[in-house]
């Protein structure tokens, strides 16, 4: 591509980078908070904690647990057949605290991670009115456990999801994980979403999630996206399906989360999932297709003197920070790669894809598929 339309090309690029880095400011303007001093709880929560095979990094997952738990508050715990003694940790750890239910195999046309919150929403106590799920790798500070309940209650919502603080220690990390909360406070109109039925417009992240009772079981609850690989974002979609209403909030100063640790383990934690997070390959094509075309043309054209391709990789680069610093990420120098994270999107994007065609995609020992 050379001549006009590599200039349209890269005035294209640089138009979108900008406008994404406007929309994402914007965004962190109206993203909600919830309290840092939350009113003691008024009703009866469970908390439910999937395990499988974590025995290695739930500890301190529930260390935290235990300061943030009190009287109104149940830990119940699914053991989904872990191998290496993960429910043992939670014994010596929680002791009496936690109840232990030991997990089945998914039934047919369930995923692992679907069925064991269905099975914990069907363990919970009858009287609790709102269910916090938890993933193993999330820490949680004293309050969160009130300040995301209160913000249900006070915002009359039906799900929040306060997207904890992504914590990155590799190259791979800081180049990927950063991505996360990137991608839709750049993309989604976060006020709209809010309001809007359209299930289109959603976004969650099934590391904590805190939801109504009733409104949960209204929506088919987690039976109602069995088959999804993605079901934190598919549930919300089912909640605004069945009427309710949610959101993702800042969960930056509520929990953190490191959800890989190297190379390794991010390359394949992404394989189970990318292959849907943009839908079919033709989808994830035109997806990826503008997300090069924005932060990926610009930079390689301010390479060659392009001052118009330099205001492009300058937008991209002030979005990643602007988005870090709002969420207690890095800002720099990783910003400054962010054409390199985004190429490195696609690829695992592209290998997910093939890995899936191939039938080759496991996560924790359990072939993955998905509706």
């Amino acid at each position: 591509m050379t001549g006009g339309p590599a200039r349209l090309a890269v005035r294209a690029g640089t138009a979108l980078a900008v406008a994404g880095t406007v929309h994402a400011a914007y965004n962190c303007t109206r993203l909600r908070v919830p309290s840092e001093q939350p009113p003691p709880l008024a009703e009866q929560v469970s908390v439910l904690l999937p395990l499988r095979d974590e025995a290695d990094r739930v500890e301190p997952c529930l260390q935290a647990l235990l300061a943030a738990l009190d009287a109104s508050v149940e830990l119940v715990v699914l053991d989904d057949q872990s191998t290496d003694g993960t429910a043992d940790v939670v014994r010596a750890v929680a002791g009496p605290r936690a109840r232990v239910v030991e997990g089945s195999p998914p039934p047919p046309g369930w995923l692992g991670k679907p069925w064991a919150c269905a099975q914990l929403a069907k363990a919970a106590s009858r009287n609790s009115t709102a269910y916090v799920f938890l993933d193993a790798d999330v820490v949680l500070a004293p309050h969160a456990l009130r300040a995301a309940v209160a913000l249900l209650r006070t915002a009359r919502l039906d799900l929040v999801s306060p997207y904890p603080r992504q914590e990155a220690g590799s190259l791979a990390e800081r180049l990927v994980q950063p991505l996360l909360q990137w991608s839709w406070l750049t993309t989604l109109p976060l006020a709209l979403a809010e309001r809007s039925p359209r299930p289109s417009l959603a976004a969650a992240n099934g590391q904590l999630l805190c939801v109504d009772a009733a409104a949960y079981r209204r929506a088919g609850g987690h039976g109602a996206v069995r088959g999804e690989v993605v079901e934190d974002v598919a549930l919300l979609r089912a909640f605004k399906r069945a009427g309710a209403r949610g959101t993702v909030v800042d969960g930056t100063r509520l929990a953190s989360c490191r959800m890989y640790d190297g190379w390794a383990e991010l390359r394949d934690g992404y394989a189970k999932s990318l292959w849907s997070a943009f839908g079919p390959p033709g989808a994830a094509a035109a997806v990826l297709g503008v997300l090069a075309v924005a932060y990926v043309v610009p930079p390689l054209a301010a390479l060659r003197g392009s001052r118009t391709g330099l205001l492009g990789y300058a937008a991209g680069v002030a979005g990643r920070a602007v988005v870090a610093r709002r969420t207690g990420g890095r800002a720099l120098p990783d910003a400054l790669a962010h054409p390199v994270g985004v190429l490195a999107l696609g690829w695992l994007t592209v290998r997910s894809h093939r890995l899936r065609r191939q039938g080759r995609l496991q996560w924790r020992g359990r072939a993955v598929s998905g509706a």
